[in-house]
């Protein structure tokens, strides 16, 4: 069997995220045992199309991987952080703003009880479909529309995940956040934003904390950016 074909086998890409997940997700500190085991589970070559003779090695790289209409598929750190971040039960129910690939929605998925992701790109989410249909993923809700306005049917969300950076918090995903809830968003400028976690406690209190600093595509809607200054 020659070097190519030896490339081109589900064991070989198994062994790259393996591999993946030692060196750029646990050496970086992410360490809930749940969160990696979804990482190693779901295989990320599946949302970047196949090369000839193999899977493109760009799934595995340290780093975004553009996927066209101008989007990308996360770095495998920064979706490993962001999920940890959520602190995600069996029982949650989650609401992703920006479905792209649909790898960092299958990471979801494999943790909560149900998941409805919203794009607005009718294209990316049918492709995202089909990708999560292939493996088998059965409890995705998917939706095409402006995600900065969240999804109120199945509001209140346990727990809400923005894979775009916004200008500001915007309010409509905080008013569909569950007493308990943890709202995960990337804020700032188009350039450069702080990753905030955002908590709303049983009486009502919103808390804020700053986690990293990050770079992510623009969320383009009514409460992000206009399409024309994205």
């Amino acid at each position: 069997m020659s070097a190519t074909s030896d490339r081109d086998t589900p064991d070989f890409d198994r062994l790259r995220r393996e591999q993946m997940v030692r060196e750029q997700v646990e050496r970086r500190g992410v360490r809930d045992d749940r969160v990696l085991d979804a990482m190693r589970a779901v295989p990320r070559e599946r949302f970047l199309p196949k090369r000839r003779g193999g899977s493109d090695p760009r799934a595995w790289a340290d780093a975004a991987v553009p996927i066209g209409r101008g989007q990308t598929l996360s770095q495998p750190y920064m979706v490993a952080r962001m999920t940890e971040a959520l602190a995600l039960r069996d029982e949650d129910r989650v609401l992703e703003i920006g479905t792209g690939s649909g790898y960092q929605t299958a990471v979801l998925a494999f943790l909560a009880r149900e998941v409805c992701t919203i794009e607005r790109d009718p294209v990316l989410s049918e492709e995202a479909r089909q990708r999560l249909h292939a493996l088998g993923v059965e409890n995705v809700r998917f939706e095409v529309g402006d995600g900065t306005l969240g999804v109120s049917e199945g509001a209140p969300w346990d727990a809400i995940l923005v894979t775009a950076g916004a200008p500001s918090l915007p309010l409509p995903l905080v008013a569909q956040l569950a007493p308990g809830g943890r709202l995960l968003i990337p804020v700032g400028t188009r350039e450069l934003q702080d990753l905030q976690l955002v908590t709303l406690d049983e009486e009502g209190e919103l808390r804020t904390r700053t986690l990293l600093a990050c770079r992510f595509v623009p969320l383009v809607g009514e409460h992000g950016w206009s399409r024309f200054n994205a």
